[in-house]
């Protein structure tokens, strides 16, 4: 298990100490995250386009204004694993596996992309006005757009559980935007996807109710 603990506040602290009995293994089908990227998420998950995530932009193909973006940004994975670098992390199997799974891989317009990779999920006050795509921002922070709310933290929570990484949100945001945007129909037929294509479900999807237990490890 990994875990830097000096990282973390006091309850990423206890999410991350109860993560060997909470968490599962992670997808072990891809390892070679710009492979997986240009095989398998372009050419197979979206091979007949789809809408991109933030902005809800319908796309036919992946031109130069789509790219992959990533939900629980790969940043804050490196810095988490102190693997170094991006050239030194992709030498690194367990971030090579991370970097490649499909349930954190989401077709978002590059402008967005370049805009928020980085920023950490937050609750924001609505003295902060809405900028593109109804996103609310700060230099460091974002509030996703409502309709997109629960899937984010849906997959914040599964790269959590799954692979042990700090939960950079507060549980309670988490949940009660996963119980204000639950599932739609989207969602799960995308997570059926994946789980064809590399053999494991987001559970928080399936059983939305299992985000909940997060409170439970942090009280």
């Amino acid at each position: 298990m990994r875990c830097i603990l000096k990282s973390c506040s006091s309850f990423l602290i206890a999410f991350c100490l109860a993560g060997t009995a909470y968490g599962q293994d992670g997808q072990t089908t891809f390892s070679d995250p710009e492979k997986t990227v240009q095989d398998v998420f372009w050419k197979q998950l979206y091979a007949e386009g789809g809408k991109t995530f933030f902005c809800g932009k319908a796309f036919s193909n992946k031109g130069f204004l789509i790219t992959q973006g990533y939900i629980y940004p790969l940043a804050h994975i490196r810095s988490t694993l102190k693997c170094g670098t991006l050239s030194q992390c992709e030498k690194d199997e367990h971030y090579r596996y991370i970097a490649s799974d499909l349930h954190n891989m989401i077709p978002v317009q590059s402008s967005v992309e370049l805009w928020r990779r980085n920023a950490s999920y937050a609750q924001l006050t609505e003295n902060q006005p809405t900028e593109k795509c109804d996103i609310r921002a700060t230099l460091r922070e974002i509030e996703p757009p409502n309709a997109v709310k629960g899937d984010v933290a849906r997959a914040v929570a599964y790269m959590a559980k799954t692979y042990h990484l700090p939960l950079t949100t507060a549980p309670q945001i988490l949940i009660q935007w996963s119980n204000d945007d639950p599932p739609d129909d989207h969602e799960l037929q995308i997570n059926t996807l994946i789980e064809n294509l590399q053999g494991n479900s987001n559970p928080f999807v399936t059983d939305p109710t299992q985000i909940t237990r997060i409170s439970d490890l942090v009280l």
